[in-house]
């Protein structure tokens, strides 16, 4: 009996995903819920098990190729006994067997050695282009037949097309009729003594790809404050013992701000709306997004109706994303559908940054390093503990006007917490 392996749900308005990495090859042997293969979408890297014991009697889909959810992308012969994976060694013997026709093919002349550029780039035509591909490649009229293909035997993967528009490639389809030979790729730099080289990861490559459009795409504007957390400070040193003792975890300054910016996101909801088209979408909700950074790179869980949680139920989740961001556990729909992000990068020592937006949302608040500076208090010098605030926003949406009162009703509330505990 054959059991299908499909492409499980990845999370809200995430459609399709590439195939990163088999972990197993057909005839291997496979447990229940063991990994199979690695997915990757636009957020994260999800590993997929076998949902039965036995052995791999198909992969429908390979190595680069893009699949939409509910895509068949394998078969397992339930109960089956399937070949232990294949030692290192029996893989080193089969390399010589590779290499003979290799040489064989290299005797008649050098003229085939100069068309093989051309080869490489027109092979994936040779392969029906995935439907995510196919629409990238007729919105930009681009000729397929000259983009670098990288995928399985030659096929066309949308990281092929995107580096390709990245460095620069424009070949429409009626530039074709002329064959001329694709540029070649810029040659990697030859590293010195003391260097190495280490590849970007996927999810690496896909924050900075993101990051980037959002910096293409909104009209990105930083507005600055800054905060005296000397009450903030006090309230938390007079509660911290009780708190911790009644909830069980601690209590630290995330949850004041995330109650400071849903305050503050009822009074201006523009700066929690985003743009669609040529409407914008305002929503009676906030679902704060908490920046977390992780060995794998930076991660964005989503705190859902944040504006009805205590400040226990708050604090409990944040320690709960941390953990498991840290260990890579955390679920794309728990990653997606935010509408406001808070990044602290004061826990690292930051003094003052401007934060990039987290497209599609129109606005995020940066929180820096807490620090002891003299300012004026009554007309008199005092040495008091200040953040800075940063607040990036989309210009196309947000006003300054809106920007800046959203930033000072934030600063409101954290100078006196009373004011989130009275709702004033």
């Amino acid at each position: 009996m054959a059991t299908e392996v499909k492409v499980p749900t990845l999370g809200e308005s995430v459609t399709e995903a590439t195939i990163a990495k088999w972990y197993k090859k057909v005839g291997d042997a496979v447990a229940a819920d063991e990994p199979i293969v690695e997915l990757e979408t636009d957020k994260v890297t999800v590993e997929v098990n076998a949902p039965v014991a036995g052995a791999i009697a198909e992969l429908v889909a390979q190595e680069g190729d893009e699949v939409e959810v509910g895509a068949l992308i394998a078969m397992i012969k339930e109960g089956a006994e399937g070949a232990a994976p294949a030692p290192a060694k029996e893989e080193k013997a089969e390399e010589p067997k590779k290499e003979e026709p290799k040489k064989e093919e290299a005797k008649p002349a050098a003229a085939p050695a100069a068309s093989a550029p051309a080869a490489s780039t027109s092979a994936n035509t040779d392969h029906p282009l995935p439907p995510a591909v196919r629409k990238l490649v007729e919105d930009k009229n681009l000729d397929p037949s000259k983009i670098p293909a990288t995928g399985k035997d030659g096929r066309l993967t949308k990281g092929d097309v995107l580096n390709f528009l990245e460095g620069g490639g424009s070949a429409p389809r009626a530039a074709a009729a002329a064959p001329a030979a694709p540029a070649a790729p810029k040659p990697e730099r030859e590293l010195r003594e003391g260097e190495e080289r280490v590849k970007m990861s996927k999810l690496r490559q896909t924050i900075a790809r993101r990051l980037k459009e959002a910096q293409n795409t909104a009209a990105m504007l930083t507005t600055y404050n800054e905060v005296d957390m000397t009450n903030l400070l006090a309230c938390r040193n007079q509660y911290k013992d009780g708190f911790e003792k009644k909830h069980g975890v601690k209590l630290g300054f995330m949850s004041f701000f995330i109650k400071a910016c849903t305050t503050a996101l009822n009074e201006w909801p523009a700066v929690n709306a985003e743009i669609d088209g040529n409407s914008f979408i305002y929503k009676n909700y906030c679902d704060i997004g908490v920046a977390v950074g992780t060995p794998q790179g930076l991660v964005v869980p989503v705190i859902r109706s944040a504006e009805k949680k205590s400040f226990a139920d708050l604090e409990s989740t944040i320690v709960d994303f941390g953990k498991r961001a840290r260990d890579g556990k955390l679920g794309m729909d728990e990653m997606t559908g935010g509408s406001f992000t808070i990044s602290n990068g004061g826990v690292f020592g930051s003094l003052l940054s401007s934060p990039i937006l987290n497209a599609p949302q129109s606005g995020i608040l940066g929180m820096h390093k807490t620090q002891m500076r003299p300012v004026a208090i009554d007309g008199k010098v005092e040495i008091r503990p200040m953040m800075y605030l940063a607040l990036s926003y989309d210009h196309r949406i947000i006003d300054g006007r809106e920007a800046v009162s959203f930033l000072v009703r934030v600063k409101e509330c954290i100078e006196n917490p009373e004011r989130i505990l009275l709702d004033i």
